[in-house]
């Protein structure tokens, strides 16, 4: 019975603390309403200026000009994309063409890449991961 009479008095004085909490909010939103009405006034002017503003017209997005940039591959990097100028965006996306064609993915963990004779020349290791890729290429881009 002990135990019966001490749960109903946590459960009593529980809502006690929540009709307080209640008790002190009205008072905080009827100050809130007092004030509300003038300042609703000033704003409904600025709205109609809002709307005569003329409505920015969104541009094109335009390439970062350091990524366009044509650099030439050293003689590793060379073997796998091409001796050809390129930027260092089109670079990456000829190794993954690569990397693709000779199914150079590591089959338990994809973001991995398994490298062969020439990918271990130009990454200077056996595998790598897909994060590494770009910062290893950029050696290679001169």
């Amino acid at each position: 019975m002990a135990k019966k009479t001490a749960k109903k008095a946590t459960k009593k004085t529980a809502p006690a603390k929540k009709a307080t909490a209640k008790k002190a909010a009205p008072a905080k939103k009827a100050t809130a309403k007092k004030a509300a009405p003038a300042k609703k006034a000033a704003p409904a002017k600025k709205a109609t200026a809002k709307v005569a503003a003329p409505k920015k017209v969104k541009t094109a997005r335009k390439p970062n000009a350091a990524f366009m940039k044509a650099l030439k591959p050293s003689a590793a990097l060379a073997e796998v994309i091409g001796n050809v100028s390129v930027p260092r965006t089109e670079a990456v996306r000829k190794i993954w063409v690569y990397i693709k064609k000779n199914n150079l993915q590591n089959p338990k963990n994809k973001r991995n890449i398994l490298a062969d004779d020439k990918l271990s020349k130009v990454f200077g290791k056996k595998e790598v991961t897909m994060f590494e890729l770009a910062g290893i290429l950029g050696k290679h881009l001169s």
